[in-house]
């Protein structure tokens, strides 16, 4: 089933992640799924839990509104193509993981691959890099095209994955003076250190 969102919506969520990509489409139709099932992006109390720092993010913050900077849109970095949405409004939610079937059967993958691998390294001729737009661009297509279902694999949640934000304390680093939110703090020999001067500390140990 092609995507429902409408395609000025689409168009502007492109704009913001300044390209289209096969990465941008996943979050465009994980989007779309949180939409239809949730209602997410007209949800006052809603949030999404993300295990990836894929492009896939700035699809899911364009179009439903969950974004790091209200606190409700919460990186778990676990290096898994796994997103948690839930409405707290009706109490309802889901995890939805991209689907490696998906991935592994998409046409010419392990060539584009071979080709984004050269790209990055500064070894791909011009030919080369036609090709892998070309493949890159087919992938996009094929993902805004397919079926939600065989995108994605989901499963109800009935708990928020994570608590409301919270406005905490910050506590003075007494090496760097600078202010740090206290649950980021680290107590080390009567003192107390933001990560970075913790870590200064603990590698002379």
């Amino acid at each position: 089933m092609t995507c429902m969102i409408e395609q000025d919506k689409i168009d502007k969520a492109i704009e913001f992640h300044g390209h289209t990509c096969p990465g941008l489409a996943i979050g465009i139709r994980l989007s779309e799924l949180a939409m239809t099932r949730l209602n997410i992006h007209e949800a006052k109390g809603k949030v999404c839990v993300t295990e990836t720092d894929m492009c896939a993010l700035d699809a899911v913050q364009f179009l439903t509104g969950c974004s790091f900077g209200k606190g409700n849109l919460v990186h778990k970095d676990y290096g898994k193509s796994g997103f948690t949405f839930f409405n707290r409004d009706t109490g309802r939610g889901f995890r939805a993981l991209f689907r490696e079937d998906f991935r592994e059967s998409a046409p010419d993958r392990e060539e584009m691959t071979r080709l984004m691998r050269k790209i990055n390294v500064g070894q791909a001729t011009d030919e080369e890099k036609r090709r892998c737009d070309a493949y890159r661009e087919a992938a996009t297509q094929r993902i805004m095209d397919a079926d939600l279902d065989s995108l994605f694999t989901t499963e109800e949640i009935e708990e928020p994955p994570v608590r409301p934000a919270r406005i905490l304390q910050s506590i003075e680093c007494s090496r760097c003076g600078e202010m740090t939110m206290e649950s980021r703090i680290r107590r080390f020999d009567g003192n107390y250190f933001c990560i970075p001067c913790f870590m200064h500390h603990e590698q002379k140990i």
